[in-house]
Order: C-alpha cells, then sequence, then structure tokens
C-alpha cells in the first residue's frame, strides 16, 4: 500500500509547512506594532490558513496509518 503512503506523507508535509508559515505570520504580525483591531484581523486570517494546513496534515496522517495497516 506505498500508494497510500507516500502521497499521504505529501500531505503531512505540506501541512507542517503550512503549520510553520502561520507561526512566522504570526511572529511577524506581533513584530509590526499594529493596533489591537488590525492585529485580531491579520491573525484571525492566520488561525482560517492554520486551521486548513492542520486539517490537511491529518488527512496526511490517515492516509499514512491507513497504508501502514492495510500494508
Amino acid at each position: 500500500m506505498t500508494f497510500v503512503i507516500w502521497p499521504g506523507a505529501a500531505l503531512s508535509f505540506l501541512g507542517l509547512c503550512g503549520i510553520i508559515w502561520c507561526i512566522l505570520q504570526a511572529m511577524k504580525a506581533r513584530k509590526a506594532g499594529l493596533d489591537d483591531e488590525a492585529l485580531r484581523q491579520r491573525l484571525q486570517k492566520i488561525v482560517t490558513v492554520n486551521l486548513g494546513a492542520l486539517g490537511l496534515s491529518g488527512i496526511g496522517l490517515m492516509m499514512v496509518v491507513v497504508g501502514v495497516i492495510l500494508g
């Protein structure tokens, strides 16, 4: 079942890259010295991307687990 494991690992890696991007963007937003409302708006956009990246990573991990169990 390696045809499920490797794409799952790739999805997990893409999700991890997205999470790291969100961390870097949040740190950049904090250091920008924005007022509360502008910071809140920017962080809401980052949280949306973060949840998508977390979901993508979770789907990838599920694919890996299914591939290992069935393989």
